[in-house]
C-alpha cells in the first residue's frame, strides 16, 4: 500500500468533517470559562435633592474599611461599583447602606464580561464546587423514627375519630411504642369491633393487625413497611431541601443523601451561613386545627396564643403544610401583612368540606419547628400564629391574616412554598470555606496541572518525535473538549479532586497514544509500509484501549453513585475524561496523522524501512 485509496480518502473526509464539527462545538462550549463574573453594587439615587457622590469619596470609604474594588462609575442616577472580590459584596452593601441610607438605595447584580455573541448562545462556565469557590457545608440529621412515631399518633387519632363517627365504644387507644397501636375492644360489641377493623384496614392497608389477649388488637407496620416509610421520608425531605435551596437562588448547590438518615448540602458561593442556616435548618410545618368546643374531639391539645389566651383544640389536623402548593406574602386593603395560600387537590377538598360545615367558627393556625436542646434531645416548639373566623365557604385558595410583620410573612411564605417537613431535621455539622481559600485551591490545582502537562508534552516530543507532536495537539484538544463537555452538563461541578482528575485524564489520554504508537512500531518492524502500519496499529490497539477504558469507566460510575462531595467531583471528571480521551486519542490523532502522512516514508518512529 503506497498511498491511500479513493474510498479511504472519501471516508476520511467525512470523518474529518464530523471531528471538526464536534471540536468546534466543544471549543465554543469551553469559551465562557475564559471570562469571569463581575459583581456590581449600585448606589441608586432615590431623591432629586440628593447630591451626586464623587467616586473618590466612595473609594476612600471602602479603602478605609479594607474593601477593594476594580472600578467605580458615576452617573446622574447614582454610582456603580465593580468589585474585585465577590466575597466582599455583603460587607460593601452593609457599609453603603449605613453611610448613604437617606438618599440612596443599594442594589447588586452579577454580570459576565463575555462578548454579546457568546451570551446569545447561552454559554455558561463550569460550576465550581465548595472547595474552589468557598461557601457553606451542612450535614443534616433526619429523625425518621420521630416521623414514624408521629405517623402512628396521627393514625391513632383517626381510629378514635372513626369510632366516634360510628358510635363504637372503645376502652382505650394507646401507642405502645414507635411501631404499634393497641386498641382495647373490651367495651365494644363483636360486630362493632369487626366493623371498625374493616374500616381501618380499608383506610390503612399498610398496617398489619394482630389479636392480643383481653380483647385487644395491635396495629403495626411490618419491617418492610417501616423501611419503605423511612425511604419515602428521606425522599420527601431531600425534595423539600432542594426546594428551599432553589428559593435561596443557589443553582450550583449539591444536595444528596449521606448514609441512612443524613443529608449533605453544599452551597458554593454562599458567604452568609446564618442566612442560609435560617432557611435550610428550619423544620417548619404549618397545621390547621379546629377549636375543641366546636367539635367532637378525639383528643385535646392545649396552647396559648400571642395574647396569652388559652385555647383547646381538636388534636385531629384539618390539613397540614404538606398540602400547600404555593404561598406568597402580600397585604390586605388596610396594608396589613398576610400570606396567600394555594392548596393541592387533597388539601382543597379538605378545606372545602371543613369550611362548608363551620362557617362563622374559628380555625387555629399553628406553626411548629424542631430543634435540639442542650441535652441533644429533639424538642418540638409550636406556637399559634393565627386564630381566624371562617367567613365563608373556602376552597383551595385563602389567606392567613393578622401576621405580626411583613418580614415574618415573607419568611413564612418562603418556608411553606419550599415545603413542610414530615420528619424533624437538625444540623449536626456546619463548615464554612472562605473564598480566598478557594482561590488558593484553584491556583495550586492549576500549578499541578501545568507541571503534569509540561512533563508529559516534553516526554512525548522526545520519545515519539513528529507523532509525539501530533499526540500533544490531541492532548490539548482533549482538555478543551473536557472543559466544553463539563460546561454543557448542568450537574457537572469542578472540585479540587476534580482537578486531580484532570491531571489523571492527561495521563490516560497520552497512554492511549502510547499504545497506538507502539503497535505501529511493531508493524513497521515486521516490514509493513508506513500507511499500512498506521492503519493496522490503530485497528489492533483499539480493542485494548476500549477494554481498559470500560473497566475504568465502571469504577468511575461506582464512585459517582455511592460517593458524595469531592469523591463525586473526581468521578465526574474521570468518566468524562475517558470519553474525551477516547475521542481525541483515537479519532482526532488518527485524523491528524492521516493529514500529515499521505505517502509512505523511509523512516517512522525510529524504524528504517
Amino acid at each position: 500500500m503506497n498511498s491511500r485509496t479513493t474510498t479511504q480518502t472519501t471516508n476520511a473526509k467525512w470523518q474529518n468533517i464530523v471531528i471538526i464539527f464536534i471540536l468546534l462545538f466543544m471549543v465554543i462550549s469551553a469559551l465562557p470559562n475564559l471570562y469571569s463574573d463581575k459583581v456590581n453594587v449600585q448606589l441608586i439615587n432615590n431623591s432629586t435633592q440628593s447630591e451626586t457622590i464623587a467616586p473618590q469619596d466612595i473609594n476612600a470609604l471602602l479603602t478605609s474599611n479594607n474593601l477593594m474594588v476594580d472600578e467605580i462609575k458615576t452617573s446622574t442616577n447614582g454610582s456603580t461599583i465593580i468589585l474585585k472580590n465577590k466575597a466582599d459584596k455583603q460587607a460593601i452593601e452593609k457599609l453603603l447602606t449605613q453611610e448613604y441610607a437617606n438618599g440612596y438605595a443599594v442594589e447588586s447584580s452579577v454580570e459576565n464580561d463575555s462578548p454579546a455573541w457568546l451570551k446569545s448562545l447561552n454559554g455558561e462556565p463550569i460550576k465550581l464546587g465548595l472547595d474552589l469557590s468557598g461557601g457553606v457545608l451542612f450535614v443534616l440529621d433526619v429523625d425518621t423514627e420521630r416521623a414514624l412515631s408521629d405517623r402512628l399518633k396521627s393514625i391513632a387519632l383517626d381510629v378514635k375519630t372513626i369510632a366516634i363517627d360510628n358510635r363504637i365504644r372503645l376502652g382505650k387507644v394507646s401507642q405502645a411504642n414507635n411501631h404499634s397501636i393497641i386498641i382495647d375492644f373490651s367495651s365494644a360489641k363483636q360486630s362493632a369491633s369487626k366493623l371498625l377493623l374493616t374500616k381501618i384496614s380499608n383506610s390503612y392497608p399498610e398496617l398489619t393487625q394482630k389479636n392480643l389477649a383481653d380483647n385487644k388488637v395491635a396495629l403495626s407496620f411490618s419491617s418492610q413497611e417501616q423501611t419503605k416509610f423511612r425511604q419515602e421520608t428521606m425522599k420527601q425531605t431531600l425534595k423539600t431541601m432542594r426546594g428551599r435551596i432553589e428559593e435561596l437562588g443557589i443553582t450550583e448547590a449539591v444536595t444528596q443523601k449521606q448514609g441512612k438518615n443524613r443529608i449533605r448540602i453544599e452551597l458554593p458561593g454562599v458567604h452568609d451561613p446564618e442566612a442560609a442556616k435560617k432557611i435550610i435548618g428550619a423544620t417548619a410545618s404549618l397545621d390547621f386545627y379546629q377549636l375543641a368546643e366546636h367539635s367532637r374531639a378525639a383528643g385535646i391539645i392545649q396552647m396559648s396564643d400571642q395574647n396569652g389566651r388559652k385555647l383547646k383544640m381538636n388534636s385531629q389536623v384539618i390539613f397540614s403544610g404538606a398540602n400547600i402548593k404555593n404561598a406568597r406574602s402580600g397585604q390586605d386593603e388596610m396594608g396589613m401583612p398576610l400570606v396567600n395560600l394555594t392548596l393541592d387537590a387533597v388539601g382543597g377538598k379538605k378545606m372545602s368540606q371543613f369550611s362548608k360545615r363551620n362557617v362563622g367558627k374559628p380555625m387555629v393556625t399553628v406553626f411548629s419547628e424542631f430543634y435540639r436542646n442542650t441535652q441533644d434531645e429533639m424538642v418540638k416548639k409550636s406556637k399559634v400564629i393565627n386564630v381566624a373566623t371562617i367567613q365563608q365557604h373556602l376552597g383551595s385558595q385563602f389567606s392567613i391574616t393578622n401576621m405580626s410583620s411583613h418580614q415574618d410573612a415573607q419568611e413564612l411564605a418562603l418556608l411553606l412554598r419550599a415545603g413542610s417537613l414530615t420528619a424533624p431535621v437538625t444540623i449536626v455539622k456546619q463548615r464554612s470555606i472562605e473564598a480566598t481559600l478557594g482561590v488558593d485551591n484553584i491556583d495550586n490545582g492549576i500549578k499541578a496541572l501545568t507541571i503534569g502537562i509540561t512533563f508529559t508534552l516534553l516526554f512525548m516530543v522526545f520519545w515519539y518525535r513528529a507523532l509525539g507532536v501530533i499526540a500533544n495537539i490531541a492532548l490539548a484538544l482533549n482538555l478543551v473538549s473536557l472543559l466544553g463537555l463539563m460546561s454543557l452538563l448542568p450537574g457537572a461541578v469542578l472540585t479540587l479532586p476534580g482537578i486531580a482528575g484532570l491531571v489523571l485524564t492527561v495521563g490516560m489520554a497520552v497512554d492511549t497514544n502510547v499504545l497506538i504508537f507502539e503497535r505501529i512500531k511493531e508493524e513497521l518492524k515486521r516490514g509493513r509500509k508506513v500507511i499500512s502500519a498506521i492503519e493496522l496499529g490503530y485497528k489492533s490497539a483499539f480493542s485494548t484501549i476500549l477494554d481498559a477504558n470500560i473497566t475504568t469507566m465502571i469504577t468511575g460510575i461506582i464512585l459517582y453513585s455511592i460517593g458524595y462531595g469531592p469523591v463525586k467531583g473526581f468521578a465526574i471528571i474521570l468518566c468524562l475524561g475517558i470519553l474525551t480521551s477516547m475521542f481525541t486519542g483515537v479519532f482526532v490523532s488518527k485524523a491528524l496523522i492521516n493529514l500529515s502522512i499521505r505517502e509512505n516514508k523511509s523512516q517512522l518512529l525510529g524504524v528504517k524501512l
